[in-house]
């Protein structure tokens, strides 16, 4: 069973959601201070389970409701995904990937691991 874990930073607090195995599967923004993370933690456990997967690297893709997952290319032609919540705000976001196999496995790993995932603070 997955974990997010919350960490303290200067400007606020953000959250990694990792899997069983260690491995980041996603991140958060900072956000302005622990209540808010914790919120940013409940919409995700909510939208990552029911969030289609909007793949932007294929040309004329359907455009998708949200919450959606949004899957796309960055600059060094690595596979890149973002959960956006109901009201289109970015609640996570994945690692680059080299393949975009990898990257879809990643977004059904969050959608796996985040609905019951524990919570841990890390102490700064």
């Amino acid at each position: 069973m997955g974990k997010f874990v919350v960490k303290a930073t200067e400007k606020g607090a953000r959250f990694n959601l990792v899997a069983s195995n260690g491995q980041v599967i996603a991140s958060s923004q900072t956000y302005k201070g622990l209540r808010t993370c914790l919120a940013g933690i409940k919409s995700v456990r909510a939208n990552a389970p029911v969030a289609a997967v909007e793949d932007q690297t294929k040309e004329g893709f359907a455009q998708q409701r949200c919450p959606k997952f949004q899957v796309y290319q960055d600059k060094a032609g690595e596979f890149r995904f973002r959960l956006l919540a109901r009201n289109g705000q970015n609640i996570a976001h994945g690692e680059g990937y080299k393949a975009l196999a990898s990257c879809m496995n990643g977004i059904e790993s969050v959608r796996k691991n985040a609905p019951d995932a524990q919570i841990e603070q890390e102490e700064a």
